[in-house]
């Protein structure tokens, strides 16, 4: 698995590939209440990002060869791996600060670096929100040699290609207003589709026979303009 500063244009590989990973997504929907009935009407709201999550581990007393990482890597932990305990050089801390340093925000930038995380099929960009350590074994001295990181990252898009398709405000999206004292249905086709003429359409998707008498709390269907 390979992690890529995006900002940086760095890059490292992980010391051991997780032994699995979890991708999150959910669709955020929100419960519209519709006066005398049983349930209330649910309306989309907006997609939410994507999580990825998983553990990485950091070994190095046991690692060997296998281990990932560059070739001087490889031949620092299997020296390292064949000495005693006390005698071991390497810190564990000094491979697990490579990933928290991920969430350190940049001068510059004002955040976090985007990040990309490879492994195979595995693609993935966005920040890295959460990291806990977890140090499970020291040297006589205390040191940690031995690490497991559990992490958390969140999606990054490109925010002018989330509204290319659908904008918020679009009127070929259905949706649902309730009546507030003083609302009239030409001013909510006007905000709507841009056209207050185009008040038919909701007054004949409510079955609304007289235009101008308009419950308030009263919950209205907008169409979608096709």
């Amino acid at each position: 698995m390979r992690i890529t500063n995006l900002d940086k244009k760095e890059s490292f590989e992980v010391l051991y590939n997780p032994q699995n990973y979890t991708r999150q997504k959910t669709v955020n929907y929100h419960p519209v209440p519709q006066p005398g009935a049983n349930a209330p009407i649910v309306q989309f709201h907006s997609g939410d990002m994507e999580v990825l999550q998983f553990e990485l581990f950091f070994d190095s007393v046991s690692a060997g060869s296998e281990v990932g990482g560059t070739a001087a890597d490889r031949l620092k932990f299997a020296g390292n791996s064949a000495l005693p305990t006390l005698a071991g050089q390497i810190d564990v801390r000094d491979y697990t600060k490579k990933v928290t340093e991920l969430m350190s925000i940049d001068n510059d930038l004002h955040r976090p670096p985007e990040l990309k995380v490879e492994w195979a099929s595995l693609q993935f960009k966005g920040f890295l929100s959460k990291c806990e350590q977890r140090f499970v074994r020291f040297n006589e001295r205390g040191c940690p040699v031995r690490a497991i990181l559990a992490c958390t990252f969140i999606e990054h898009r490109d925010i002018q290609k989330l509204f290319v398709s659908n904008p918020l405000n679009s009127p070929d999206t259905t949706k649902y207003h309730t009546i507030r004292q003083g609302d009239s249905i030409w001013a909510l086709a006007a905000d709507e589709y841009g056209d207050a003429g185009a008040w038919r359409r909701i007054a004949d998707s409510n079955d609304i026979s007289n235009p101008r008498r308009l419950t308030a709390g009263e919950m209205l269907v907008v169409p979608a303009l096709v």
